[in-house]
């Protein structure tokens, strides 16, 4: 409908009966108008959206913007914003365009991308996969092509409920975590004036795991691991060395040295930063042996990914439903292989050598001190716990056995 816009006209416009939508265009300036929606808040009460309205054509594709609506903006406010737009129109200009333009750099999800690439050569791989996937995955989709001035607590806290609900108390933690360290650094470069996570609502603390998995658990998640897969390999390496389950599924083929014996967690992928370096026993090798070794890939597992086997989540309900063991996590088997070389009579500080901790013994001034890395030892304690494993595996007694490393051949 078009007509002449002015105070007195638009104080008498209203919906037709039937209609939730109309615009009213002025008929002294094409392209210009006044759009009536009609709407229902929060209470159920409806009233009627006035909005200011451009639109014009580009390449015969119809653009429109909104100029504010009414009130505050006015009716000559808004004439002479459209007059201003619809001039540009006219040079050659897209202010549509330029509008979305300016939106995606202010939103969440671009203004992520420039925290993370100033964050990551700061970061280890795995910590900045982890902080990667908290922002830039399904946790705060939501939020992402929010303006982040326009991101209230409210939204933020929604997002915070969704994912304790679907995820965990931990998950949810970490990534509210995630989210209000990037509001800091969006006000430290002046992005945004204020961190809508301040006040939201804080996941509960998870309770420690302390499940480790009896000797029959153990011996019948080590038989269903027979299936030659991926993840099966990893499993029992996890198991042999009671390492953490990224530096088995990171392992690097030049993390290996057959010569030697010895299989090396670099500083770069320790949690810690530090060199790990373990004995390559005959039960480790005669696993990593049956790995396909590829000449353009470092990793041993993974075909595709950046930083080696990543399909955590798929095999390991087929692992439990194989074993008939469930309730348990794959960092289980790390306190599981620390119980046990305990229960085997090995030294505290030698646990703590195999596991890479730096802790107890080790930690303050005795660490800066003993440098020792307890090589024979750790050699012996791998060498009785493969041992107990074996025993547990076939039904036998426990023959503790000093393995020395075997050469390549």
């Amino acid at each position: 409908m078009k007509l002449k816009l002015n105070a007195q006209t638009i104080a008498a416009l209203d919906l037709p009966d039937g209609r939730n939508e109309e615009i009213f265009w002025a008929i002294d300036l094409p392209g210009f108008g006044l759009r009536l929606r009609r709407r229902t808040d929060a209470e159920g009460t409806v009233h009627t959206a006035r909005t200011w309205i451009c639109q014009w054509k580009r390449n015969r594709i119809t653009r429109k913007m909104t100029l504010g609506n009414m009130p505050p903006v006015g009716v000559e406010a808004a004439r002479k914003a459209a007059e201003k737009t619809l001039a540009r129109v006219k040079l050659g200009d897209d202010p549509a365009a330029e509008r979305d333009e300016d939106k995606n750099r202010k939103a969440l999800r671009g203004l992520v991308d420039s925290y993370l690439a100033a964050k990551e050569p700061r970061l280890r791989l795995r910590t900045f996969v982890e902080l990667r996937r908290y922002l830039v995955g399904e946790y705060f989709q939501a939020l992402h092509n929010r303006p982040i001035d326009s991101i209230r607590r409210a939204d933020v806290a929604a997002c915070i409920v969704t994912i304790e609900h679907k995820s965990g108390s931990p998950t949810a933690k970490a990534a509210r975590g995630a989210l209000s360290n990037f509001f800091g650094w969006a006000m430290q470069m002046g992005l945004a004036e204020s961190n809508p996570t301040i006040g939201t609502i804080k996941p509960a603390n998870s309770k420690p795991r302390e499940r480790t998995l009896s000797d029959d658990e153990l011996a019948r998640v080590w038989r269903a691991c027979d299936d030659g897969t991926e993840h099966s390999k990893i499993v029992r390496l996890l198991i042999l060395t009671g390492a953490r389950r990224q530096e088995i599924g990171g392992l690097l083929w030049s993390e290996i040295d057959l010569e030697r014996g010895t299989l090396t967690i670099s500083k770069a992928r320790s949690k810690n930063h530090r060199e790990h370096v373990l004995p390559l026993m005959p039960e480790m090798r005669s696993i990593v042996e049956t790995c396909p070794r590829m000449v353009s890939r470092d990793h041993v597992f993974g075909a595709r990914a950046a930083d080696g086997f990543t399909n955590w989540t798929l095999p390991k309900p087929e692992l439990d439903e194989r074993s008939g063991v469930s309730d348990w996590t794959l960092h289980d088997l790390r306190r599981t292989a620390a119980t046990g070389l305990a229960n085997l009579g090995v030294q505290p500080h030698v646990v703590e050598a195999l596991l890479n901790h730096q802790s107890g013994s080790k930690r303050g001034v005795a660490g800066v001190y003993n440098r020792s890395p307890y090589e024979r030892e750790v050699r012996a304690a791998l060498a009785a716990w493969h041992d107990h494993l074996r025993a547990l595996v076939e039904g036998g007694e426990r023959r503790v056995l000093n393995f020395q490393p075997q050469a390549a051949s």
